[in-house]
């Protein structure tokens, strides 16, 4: 059996304070193992982000706790661990918004990721074409991400997030710009990649249609997670 790669419990996120308040996390607890495609389903303002965030320790949680391969990271508002360092090397995120440098060619917006982790330049570029050829899109390599579709731009922001080979992933509403049928074909890419390369997958999304095929499916309600 796969190894548990992420535990969160009692995970509270509070913004504001006194009257002003609002809990926008209440209490989550979730465990994601290597090889699982687990989707977080919920309306707009659920906290679907929000709790991403906040494992990811982008947004420092109010309390609870998050243990990533076995390592208690964060505890009732304290961090056990180098967040950027964390975030570098175990965690890679998708965003909604590709975020793609704009000057920069497909395979130098996924070298970037290695580099900034330390890898030489050559090796860098070496390992953005195995991810290129990977994900079906060598032959943009060279393309700017204004030459690209919405869906090339998403190919190559997943190779970002996988350059580093996390444990975990986070997609967050990862096909939200894209139509139907391009929104089809990442979500079967993200299956593809917890099955081949045993991350952990967990996506956001408000979209039913898009989660056939996986491993887990959890709805959030009013910052409170319910399985399916």
């Amino acid at each position: 059996m796969d190894q548990e790669v992420l535990r969160v419990e009692g995970l509270r996120k509070v913004f504001g304070s006194g009257a002003q308040a609002i809990e926008a996390l209440k209490g989550i607890d979730l465990s994601v193992r290597s090889g699982e495609l687990a989707a977080l389903l919920g309306p707009s303002g659920s906290g679907k982000s929000t709790l991403l965030l906040s494992i990811a320790l982008i947004e420092l949680p109010s309390s609870g706790r998050v243990v990533i391969e076995g390592k208690e990271v964060f505890k009732d508002g304290r961090v056990h661990t180098d967040v950027r360092r964390l975030r570098r090397e175990r965690i890679g995120f998708i965003f909604q918004q590709h975020n793609l440098i704009p000057f920069a060619n497909a395979r130098d917006n996924i070298a970037l990721a290695l580099t900034l982790n330390g890898a030489a330049t050559a090796a860098a570029r070496r390992r953005a074409d195995e991810l290129l050829e990977y994900l079906e899109i060598a032959h943009r390599a060279r393309a700017l991400p204004a030459e690209m579709s919405g869906g090339e731009q998403q190919r190559i922001a997943i190779g970002r997030a996988l350059a580093n080979s996390p444990p975990i992933i986070f997609a967050d509403e990862p096909t939200a710009s894209l139509d139907t049928e391009r929104g089809h074909r990442v979500m079967e890419l993200l299956r593809r990649i917890a099955r081949e390369r045993r991350s952990a997958v967990i996506t956001v999304t408000h979209d039913q249609r898009m989660i056939e095929g996986f491993d887990t499916v959890c709805h959030l309600v009013d910052g409170r997670l319910q399985s399916a």
